[in-house]
This record gives structure tokens, sequence and C-alpha cells, in this order.
């Protein structure tokens, strides 16, 4: 979570290497003058919005809170994401515009690669979300949802549906519902860490 200035400064440079954004990139610049990049705009305002809620939601702070709030509901709109803030450790890396769903009370780890038409949420009008570890990949169309754990370095594929834990590390969770395939290197799909 982020708890001050320095905080948010390392989340959103964790979230520029997971993106595979680097400030000394010409291409990436001129990419950018030509066509914005909104996944990063919205992670940036994500983040911000992040710091200014857990941060300076007082005097000055709280006009600039609602003001974000504001950007961010539109960028959200625009984009097809409902992610809501605090959710997301360090390290996100949204890949692609399309529909993702996340319920306010999941919590993610750092180093989240998260694709398109993904949900997690939770069950049956309760309140318990998935509590998801570090170093976790979610593959397009994805469902998690309950009251569940998972681990750290997981691979979850598309359309798998998960709606039980998983603690153990370094696995591949496929199917619905999702079982353990095999024994994964994320290292090999989530490149930056």
């Amino acid at each position: 979570m982020i708890t001050s200035k320095k905080t948010y400064k390392q989340y959103l440079e964790s979230d520029k290497a997971a993106l595979g954004i680097y400030d000394n990139n010409v291409k990436l610049k001129l990419k950018n003058l030509i066509s914005k990049d909104y996944i990063w705009q919205y992670q940036k305002t994500l983040r911000k919005l992040e710091y200014y809620n857990n941060c300076k939601k007082n005097g000055v702070g709280l006009f600039s809170f609602y003001y974000l709030k504001y950007k961010f509901k539109k960028l959200s709109l625009k984009l097809g994401f409902s992610i809501p803030i605090n959710v997301f450790g360090p390290g996100l890396a949204i890949v692609h515009y399309g529909t993702i769903v996340i319920n306010s009370n999941t919590k993610v780890g750092k180093n989240c690669r998260i694709h398109a038409c993904t949900n997690i949420g939770a069950s049956g009008g309760k309140p318990e979300a998935p509590q998801i570890g570090d170093n976790v990949y979610i593959g397009p169309g994805a469902k998690i949802y309950g009251d569940i754990e998972l681990g750290n370095n997981i691979a979850i594929s598309a359309n798998a549906v998960v709606n039980k834990s998983f603690k153990k590390d370094n696995i591949l969770l496929a199917g619905n519902p999702a079982k353990i395939i095999k024994e994964v290197d994320i290292r090999r799909i989530i490149k930056h860490i």
C-alpha cells in the first residue's frame, strides 16, 4: 500500500518496469506523441489516487483527490476497467484494453500481470474476496472468486475458473474448475522480475 511520497514513486517505477516503459527510449517517446498510452495514463492515475487517498486526503489535497477520482473514473469507463484503489502491489502490468473487474476486498501482491476479460471477486454476496500472492500472471478471461488464497509465482491460464485456494508456489493453474497442471518458472512469463 502506498503510505508516503517515497512509496508512491517506488510503485510508479515498478509499474513502469512491468510495462516495459523506459524514460530514455526515443522510440517509445515518438510513439506516445502519435498515440497516447492510455493504460500507462490509467496506472499513473490509479497510483496517484491511491497516494492522495492514503496520505493527502485533507485541505488542498482533498480537492486534488476528488479531481483525480473524476479523472480515474473517466479513464476506467474509456478502457473498461473496474479496479478499486489499494488492491494491487507494485509492478502491476495491465496488458490490454478490455473488461477487467476487481472486487475492492481483493488484495494482490507485487508484480501482477493481468489480461483483459478478467474478473476477481467475491462469491454469493459474501464480502470476502481472493487474496493473491506475488508474481502472478492472470491470463485473458480468467475468473477468480470466493474466499480463497493463492500463493506466489503462479500462472493462471486463459479462461481458468479459480474458486478454491492454491497455496503452493510455482504452479500453473488451468481449467474449469482450475487444477494444478504443472510446476512453472514464473520468470519465463513475467520478464521484469
